[in-house]
């Protein structure tokens, strides 16, 4: 299995940016797709974005325009700059790859088999 770190979580007023690194380690090699989840408790995990081989990237509605997902040359880390903040934003951030089912789905918890322990972004209004 995949092993994911993530960093860069952390508080910040509306408007602001944070940008979130998750670096990985496989064994698989090649570049697999990966995405970032967020969850509030109570809710369920909600796809963020993601970026499939080649980097074509997919993002959620709510957040387009707003994110952006990017990952390094050496596709060992992959990032998610966050700009224009909302107090909605508030979630843990976690990174996941391994998509095992089609780019269609990339936004449900149960399309990647591997995850991150997460990391807190905290939007204050």
């Amino acid at each position: 299995r995949d092993h994911l770190e993530e960093s860069g979580g952390g508080s910040v007023q509306a408007g602001g940016s944070l940008t979130l690194s998750c670096t990985l380690s496989t064994s698989a090699g090649g570049y697999p797709s990966m995405a970032w989840f967020r969850q509030v408790p109570g809710k369920e995990r909600e796809g963020v974005a993601a970026i499939f081989g080649g980097d074509s990237t997919a993002y959620a509605d709510f957040v387009k325009d707003r994110f952006t997902i990017s990952r390094n040359s050496a596709k060992t880390t992959v990032f998610l700059r966050m700009t224009s903040l909302e107090p909605e934003d508030t979630a843990m951030y976690y990174c996941a790859s391994y998509l095992h089912g089609s780019r269609m789905s990339w936004y449900l918890e149960t399309s990647f088999r591997d995850w991150g322990q997460g990391t807190q972004v905290t939007v204050a209004s």
